[in-house]
């Protein structure tokens, strides 16, 4: 073991870890009197050849083989390195390193790439999307940041606004928690174009949790939940510009700034402009293909370590508008353009603070954020507007035994609602508090874990809920985890905003008397079999969920040829899913992923119980990666087959739509600060014949833009450069 006049490695058991020799830990850094937790220290298991690397909470998971033993090299620009021996005795240690400030030589970075997949030490079932993966494809935005993954689905929802929006477990997106480093985000009024205005480019990562996930959480997360990673002010890129531009007009450039102030603070800039000014109508039909948008988005965090507590503190916002609809040109004299307009306008801040305690293993967190929205547009003469005014409040205090065999979380929650939506005279206003307490407790043995939660939530205008969650894993052998989730969820829909794309069709609305809470209980299976080497890597999993509701809010297009119906259905909707996904490392140049999903969505429409509509039974993905022996050039293939959907009785063509193929693939070249990349979309140029029902008359009874199936536009390629200036080392 190398030795260090002024360094220490202190190891305490906080874990015992299921499974063989399943490691984890913190790294942090000795500055002068003040303790950091370090992002992107390299940890490489000398034996193996392994390299792993701390994330932005100084966090890392580690692998070592059952009945071997290895050496850990820990290092970091700036710090002294360390050297650990582990073996048998050791394979269950959950580690602490601190490594002490100092000089050290420049050291050569020859690979450096996280993987993707199922976080093997989580108790419930947890997939990541690491950087690495989210720069496969040219993602511009959130809604563009899963085209390679198989377990979120991302749909057009009109074929007019250019909105998208996520599918989970085959259930809207609004059933899916979204937070920005545990903190609520994109909730209410920004469903409908949240998701577009804030950058891929911002983040360092995503992790996606199917099912009910933890109490800690909240109790929104009904199909899942994901959580999305920042770039943090710890980041070791000082300077980040990016440019896109594709044959559409689209075009957006990104800048992100990290500065370290001295040891204790540091911040973060992150700004994103993007713009399409072109008119594209490629099939024809008088209407724009693509809207005409202009979105400006900024966010600024901050970090303040210290020695017994940090923080986090930032604010964000942004302000969105587009145009879209019938072209002017063409038209007869004095008619008038069918036209669809939105503007967006957004602001939230939001603070974290963590206390250390006194025993090893203890703490306490606070987490505050505040936000305000205004949204306002039409779809021809249907007029919608809204206005958000939201405040969240979390305590949460956690605490691990001395054997790191038990850990125990609990706290208390508070958020409030001041929401107010129209459509044309429609009014509906809610005012409402949430008051909640949770506990939850975890248990950690040799191969059997179990992770057990429980809510009481108060709600002022529907009483109480109580919410509880149980998961559970086990490690059949080394390498296969078997995992088990149940729970409930529970949230309040939001009527016009939810289903804003409906607008796009002069059909009549039935909306209910009054708005209930949507109640709902979900459990699965998860298995994963999982194999590697020096440089291969073999990961299968598969997962089977069934989510069905007591209430759920429906909006029924097959009862009436002109109109919707929005009801609520008791004990009646229904979801299955089941997804096998192979993910295949051949060596350090090659990789490939094929998954297969299924999906049976069920509730009553026009009396009977059928299929959801527009959610297609079957998917196929695969996807195909491949990099030179130095890393500088990338090629990436991503084929998706989508399978047939079923489309309303009032839909206007075959009652069930075709398979269809959709194709991209991008190709990028590194040096040393500068990469360039150029992309194809749609290469197959399947498009969706009439998107729009009577296109040619948008004023008649029977318009409707709202039954979109696949693409609108066809084949498109995009082209950037990102450059990046990393910290001085």
């Amino acid at each position: 073991m190398v030795k260090f006049k002024n360094k220490i490695i202190w190891i305490f058991l906080f874990y015992s870890f299921f499974g063989y020799s399943q490691i984890k830990g913190v790294v942090r850094g000795i500055k002068g009197e003040d303790t950091l937790l370090l992002n992107g220290v390299k940890i490489t298991q000398l034996v193996t050849g392994k390299k792993n690397y701390s994330n932005a909470q100084g966090k890392f998971e580690l692998w070592i083989g059952k009945t071997g033993k290895d050496t850990l090299v820990f290092s970091y620009e700036g710090y002294y390195p360390d050297t650990l021996i582990v073996g048998k005795n050791e394979r269950f240690l959950g580690l602490s390193i601190f490594l002490y400030e100092g000089r050290m030589t420049r050291e050569v970075v020859i690979q450096k790439k996280a993987l993707n997949g199922i976080m093997k030490i989580s108790i419930p079932a947890m997939e990541k999307i690491t950087l690495g993966e989210l720069q496969r494809a040219g993602c511009c935005n959130l809604s563009e940041s899963f085209e390679t993954n198989a377990s979120v689905d991302v749909n057009m929802t009109d074929a007019i606004s250019g909105a998208r929006r996520i599918q989970l477990l085959g259930l809207d997106g609004v059933y899916t928690q979204i937070q920005l480093e545990n903190i609520p985000f994109l909730r209410g009024l920004e469903t409908a174009f949240g998701m577009q205005s804030f950058s891929g480019l911002w983040l360092s990562g995503i992790q996606i949790s199917k099912g009910t996930g933890s109490v800690i959480n909240g109790h929104e997360s009904m199909a899942g939940l994901i959580n999305l990673e920042a770039k943090s002010p710890l980041d070791e890129q000082r300077t980040l510009i990016n440019g896109y531009v594709n044959r559409f007009g689209r075009s957006e450039g990104n800048w992100i700034q990290t500065i370290r102030i001295n040891q204790k603070w540091s911040t973060a800039i992150l700004t994103n402009a993007s713009n399409n000014a072109a008119i594209i109508d490629e099939n024809k039909d008088g209407f724009m293909d693509v809207p005409k948008f202009s979105n400006a988005a900024l966010m600024n965090r901050w970090q303040f370590n210290g020695k017994k507590m940090e923080a986090q503190f930032g604010v964000y916002s942004y302000l969105d508008k587009r145009l879209s609809g019938q072209l002017a040109s063409g038209l007869p004299v004095g008619s008038m353009a069918y036209t669809m307009k939105g503007e967006n306008q957004h602001v939230e801040a939001y603070a974290k603070t963590g206390f250390f305690g006194r025993h090893p293993g203890e703490s306490v967190g606070i987490i505050q954020s505040a936000k305000f929205h205004r949204l306002e547009g039409n779809y021809g003469l249907r007029e919608f507007r809204g206005e958000e005014k939201r405040y969240f409040l979390s305590a949460l205090y956690e605490r691990e035994s001395p054997s790191g065999k038990h850990y125990i979380k609990g706290g208390t929650s508070f958020g409030y609602l001041d929401l107010f939506q129209a459509l044309n005279l429609t009014q509906i206003t809610r005012k409402e508090a949430t008051l909640s307490g949770f506990s939850e407790y975890s248990l950690r043995l040799n191969r059997l874990s179990l992770q057990t939660g429980f809510r009481m939530d108060y709600h002022s205008l529907f009483g109480w809920f109580w919410v509880p969650r149980v998961h559970m894993k086990w490690a059949l052998t080394p390498r296969v985890d078997l995992r088990f989730t149940a729970g409930k969820g529970w949230r309040t829909p939001n009527i016009i905003i939810e289903n804003s794309a409906l607008l796009a069709s002069n059909k009549t609305w039935f909306l209910p008397a009054m708005v209930k809470p949507e109640v709902s209980w979900n459990s699965g299976l998860s298995l994963v079999v999982d194999f590697d080497s020096k440089a291969q890597r073999f990961t299968w999993t598969s997962d089977l969920y069934y989510t069905w509701f007591e209430q759920q809010f429906v909006a029924d297009r097959d009862v009436f040829e002109d109109g919707i119906l929005f009801l609520y259905q008791q004990n009646a909707s229904r979801a299955l899913a089941v997804q096998s996904e192979i993910d295949l490392q051949i060596n350090t140049q090659w990789g490939v992923r094929f998954a297969y999903k299924y999906l049976n969505v069920k509730a009553i429409f026009d009396g009977s119980m059928q299929q959801q509509t527009m959610v297609p039974n079957h998917r196929i993905l695969s996807t195909f990666s491949w990099n030179t022996r130095n890393k500088r050039w990338q090629v990436d293939l991503t084929m998706n087959l989508v399978g047939s959907m079923r489309m309303p009785d009032s839909y206007h063509g075959n009652s069930n739509t075709p398979w269809y193929p959709y194709v991209f693939s991008q190709i990028s070249h590194q040096w040393k600060r500068l990469k360039a990349y150029i992309g194809f979309e749609n290469m197959l140029h399947y498009r969706q014949e009439n998107p729009i029902h009577r296109a040619e008359d948008p004023w008649a009874a029977d318009f409707d833009a709202s039954m979109v199936w696949g693409p609108i536009t066809g084949f498109n390629t995009y082209a950037g450069m990102t450059f990046i200036l990393k910290h001085k080392k």
